[in-house]
């Protein structure tokens, strides 16, 4: 086996692991149970989404994938940002913190 069929195998190999990593992704976004799984297995996807785009870059010898792979690692971020925050307003809003006592109630 010649180097160069080598890394078209170690190539091929880690495409599918990237396919399969994706796909467990996608399987906790719908399972949850929680929204802060979701958020995470989102972020997960758009790193693997990203990392896909780069080794079919590699594979294909084409540079304009990676391009691509930046700009959903961008999105993803972004996205994930996003529900974060959402998710803390959520969670502001089921179980608000706490008023601050006066110091009239402290003092007595």
């Amino acid at each position: 086996m010649t180097p160069s069929e080598f890394l078209m195998n170690a190539m091929d190999f880690s495409i599918g692991l990237v396919i399969l990593a994706i796909a467990i992704g996608f399987i906790r976004i719908v399972r949850g149970p929680t929204l802060a799984d979701r958020v995470v297995a989102l972020d997960m996807m758009t790193t693997t989404i990203a990392a896909f785009c780069a080794l079919v870059s590699v594979r294909a010898g084409v540079s304009s994938f990676v391009d691509v792979g930046i700009v959903v690692a961008l999105v993803g971020f972004l996205a994930t940002v996003a529900l974060a925050r959402y998710a803390e307003r959520q969670r502001i809003l089921i179980d608000p913190p706490e008023a601050p006592k006066d110091d009239s109630e402290v003092q007595s």
